[in-house]
């Protein structure tokens, strides 16, 4: 926050935590929200911003060299115990901005290096290549060196990607790069790539591609290179994602949120509608136990589930179906045949399709959220009508961050 204008007017004490990681605190009447403070510490504001007095016990040494400049985290100067009460509080006070005074158990952190996606700047400048995250709430590129969120094989190809940079982007501008770990290598897509590369430098990049041992290469939404099938394994299922197909960011998150959906699904239930499904990253686990109707508006995600299911054997009935859940929920009387309904939207929620939901006769559903205001706002409207909802577990599935996954189930 610049307060480059505003005159030195004393010390302060951090009050809380913020929505935002920041600390919280009144001066002079006003509420202000200072980066990296932490609970019980003093800080002083003066025209060049602030300056924090004293430590707290729960402040920790950061874990990357980059913190503070890269606004990929914003939470390593956290304890863990601090951490993670943070975390759980986010989820806490979007229930209880909603009236809802919810059982929320202790959130469950996923493993450093452990994110298998992530979306990086790309600048070429000249000879010079910069690649990562960008600054907190500025354009400016912070070139990555380490990362303790990525996975390994991510940070280790980062020279390569540079090189592969230098010759496929024009000189003098930036874009995206999108890379993720599959089963057999990185998917790499330059977004912003050139679209004029000639026969002999698509030649060089599919040799060098095959030297780092890439999955697949694109170049300005063209395949450069595909090494073998590009698959990841979800429930021992194994299924072909097409360029930029959504895919949860951290497998360990993406395991446990099968387990308590499995967990949740009553022995008696025969048939399952899963909403927004995806690649079926609940839809495959489920299977194994019931019959599954799954839909998704992505047509590519359909494609890859119908896919995999067709070259699966031990599944229970998997029908997928393309169907924008925003414009066209299921109405009550479509899902009156399923005994248990899975919603996993988007981060904007699922308000139209709770509201359906509120209105019919299924007996369970689970719901999980990227979005704990959301996940509050349809809960509330399923509990209105007549639900009863149990406990929320919440998921950091990305490390240092401000978001948080959250499961719950609601039953009549």
């Amino acid at each position: 926050m610049g307060e480059g204008s505003v005159r030195e007017s004393g010390a302060f004490v951090i009050e809380r935590l913020g929505a935002k990681g920041d600390g919280v605190a009144t001066l002079d009447g006003e509420t202000v929200y200072v980066p990296f403070a932490l609970a019980g510490e003093q800080w002083r504001r003066s025209d060049d911003g602030y300056h924090r007095i004293t430590d707290s016990a729960e402040r920790a040494e950061p874990v990357c060299r980059h913190f503070m400049q890269c606004g990929g985290c914003l939470a390593q100067h956290m304890s863990p115990g601090v951490y993670r009460d943070w975390k759980r509080g986010l989820v806490v006070e979007a229930f209880r901005h909603r009236g809802i005074d919810a059982d929320v158990k202790e959130t469950v952190v996923v493993d450093a290096r452990s994110r298998r996606r992530a979306f990086l700047g790309v600048e070429r400048r000249g000879a010079d290549v910069i690649l990562g995250f960008r600054e907190e709430g500025q354009h400016t590129l912070v070139d990555l060196v380490e990362c303790p969120v990525l996975d390994p094989l991510i940070v280790s190809a980062v020279p390569g990607l540079r090189v592969i940079a230098q010759r496929v982007m024009p000189d003098r501008a930036g874009g995206r790069l999108v890379v993720t770990r599959l089963d057999r290598g990185l998917d790499v897509s330059f977004d912003n790539g050139r679209k004029d590369l000639s026969p002999h430098e698509r030649a060089e990049l599919g040799a060098l591609a095959q030297k780092m041992g890439l999955a697949r290469l694109m170049v300005g939404g063209e395949l450069i290179v595909a090494g073998g099938r590009p698959v990841v394994t979800i429930a021992g299922v194994e299924v072909e994602i097409a360029p930029g197909l959504f895919l949860q960011a951290v497998p360990q998150a993406e395991r446990l949120m099968a387990e308590l959906c499995v967990a949740a699904l009553p022995k008696s239930a025969k048939t399952v509608a899963d909403l927004f499904c995806g690649v079926g990253t609940l839809t495959l686990p489920l299977a194994r136990r019931a019959s599954i109707t799954a839909y998704d508006s992505d047509r590519r995600a359909i494609t890859a589930l119908t896919g995999a299911v067709r070259h699966t054997q031990g599944l229970k009935p998997v029908t997928a179906q393309v169907r924008d859940l925003y414009r066209d929920p299921l109405s009550a009387r479509e899902l009156a045949g399923f005994d248990a309904v899975v919603l996993d939207p988007p981060r904007a929620g699922a308000a139209e399709q709770a509201e359906w939901l509120a209105k019919s006769k299924v007996p369970t559903v689970i719901a999980v959220s990227c979005n704990p205001a959301t996940l509050a706002r349809d809960a509330r409207t399923l509990l209105d009508g007549g639900y009863r909802m149990g406990p929320v577990t919440p998921i950091d599935q990305f490390l240092y961050s401000a978001h948080v996954e959250a499961i719950t189930v609601f039953r009549r």
